[in-house]
């Protein structure tokens, strides 16, 4: 029975110490990519993709990485949206799950609106977006 146990507790660990770097790989590949419009498409093919998909955190990361991008190139137009996008996806979260904290959403949505390059239709959704957030986050 100890041997049982004992055998148990090492699978455990050798699982636990080799699964955790393979996640943390994948999250680094997605923001080590170099600076080009072909990542940034890659990035938003991905958000739309996993968003599409219901997973909305997936969906995050590949929106802050379409941000990276954006920002990266020069078009901050591009980054106000993202940024849009990717409180959108916390947004998401929430109302799948009200624990979710909204305030990084809340961050990401005020960033967007200081964005001089962005479209009047981009601040419309960053304040419509910003509103519903403002109903469960008072300042």
């Amino acid at each position: 029975m100890k041997k049982k146990f004992f055998l148990m507790l090492i699978l455990a660990l050798l699982l636990f110490l080799c699964f955790p770097p393979l996640i943390e790989a994948q999250e680094q590949e997605v923001s080590q990519n170099p600076i080009s419009w072909d990542n940034w498409r890659a990035a938003k093919e991905s958000a739309e993709k996993y968003d599409q998909e219901g997973d909305y955190t997936r969906a995050l990361q590949y929106y802050l990485e379409y941000i990276r991008q954006a920002e990266g190139l020069g078009r901050l137009d591009l980054a106000a949206w993202g940024k849009n996008n990717a409180a959108y996806m916390i947004i998401k979260q929430h109302k799948q799950d009200s624990s979710t904290d909204l305030a990084p959403a809340k961050k990401l949505l005020e960033e967007g609106l200081a964005i001089a390059e962005a479209t009047e239709d981009c601040k419309l959704k960053l304040q419509s977006n910003l509103e519903y957030i403002k109903m469960f986050i008072k300042d």
